[in-house]
């Protein structure tokens, strides 16, 4: 991925190292509300050291089972542009799904809000409670943004066996797929769906929320790469090398348990897969109406 040089993001804040995480909060973020692609640490984490099912440790993450309450109100940040290569890249990673994101909203008559992309290291207050690093990356929609410790990079590839620079794009563009999701009052509608869902119907319908993001991001890459053309051989592949390391039932395989698809929370790999390349094929958000189709 050739992505020295591009332009980086004004809508990045650097709490690393400022202490300003290192308390408060209520609940853990949650779903597309709040877990992103990165929770599955949690739940790998939790089943290497106690031998406890991945997915049991989802289940409790993806908010059927935690409601978030805001946690203290923040000092503000001043946007910032690190200089140090992995921020850089995520940096320019984010500008770019702003220059995909701008024309697509304004295609279709409405205006794109570029979400804040927050650098953290350790734990971080934010608007969907306390985040921690070994959630993972994750959105919150309280406060429209990203955030993520870089640590995670090191975690996706030498744990998760997902390496290269598009597969830690990748994880950007799912988790701006999920403000995607939010500017559209996707997540508003899906939260209030599977309030009145029994549990087993609420991770069905979380499933599709996770799959759509992974459709987004592959809308994203679409895009990027028709006006960049800055991906290379076996870049599409690292993306979807880390889409299938992280489907529920490699999960609930690698933890030696038996695959159990009422317990899914985020989709098979073959599905995470799927959606992607769904959106990439053509970049058209009508390609990712998960919610509208029968067989995922």
């Amino acid at each position: 991925m050739k992505w020295e040089g591009n332009r980086e993001s004004d809508n990045v804040e650097d709490l690393r190292g400022s202490g300003g995480g290192s308390s408060g909060g209520g609940g853990l973020p949650i779903g597309g509300r709040g877990i992103g692609i990165g929770g599955i640490v949690v739940a790998l984490l939790a089943s290497w050291a106690f031998g406890i099912n991945p997915l049991t440790v989802l289940s409790a993450l993806d908010g059927s089972a935690v409601q978030t309450t805001p946690g203290p109100a923040q000092r503000p940040v001043e946007h910032s542009r690190p200089q140090d290569t992995p921020a850089k890249f995520v940096s320019i990673v984010l500008a770019d799904t702003e220059d995909v994101w701008t024309p697509l909203f304004k295609a279709g008559g409405k205006t794109y809000q570029a979400p804040t992309l927050t650098l953290f290291e350790g734990q971080s207050r934010t608007a969907c409670g306390l985040g921690q690093a070994a959630m993972g990356p994750f959105y919150c929609p309280g406060d429209s943004k990203v955030y993520i410790d870089l640590s995670f990079y090191q975690t996706l590839r030498d744990r998760l066996g997902a390496p290269g620079d598009f597969a830690q794009a990748y994880v950007i563009a799912h988790e701006v797929g999920h403000h995607v999701q939010h500017l559209l009052g996707i997540t508003d509608k899906v939260d209030a769906a599977r309030r009145r869902q029994s549990e087993t119907a609420a991770n069905a319908t979380s499933v599709r929320v996770e799959l759509q993001a992974d459709c987004f991001a592959g809308v994203w890459a679409h895009h990027s790469q028709q006006s960049k053309g800055w991906l290379e051989a076996g870049d599409i592949d690292e993306a979807l090398n880390a889409a299938a390391k992280i489907g529920d039932d490699t999960l609930q395989r690698s933890a030696g348990r038996a695959v159990v698809p009422e317990s899914f929370t985020h989709g098979t790999s073959d599905q995470r897969q799927r959606w992607f390349k769904r959106g990439m094929a053509q970049g058209d958000l009508r390609d990712c109406d998960t919610f509208a189709v029968k067989q995922l």
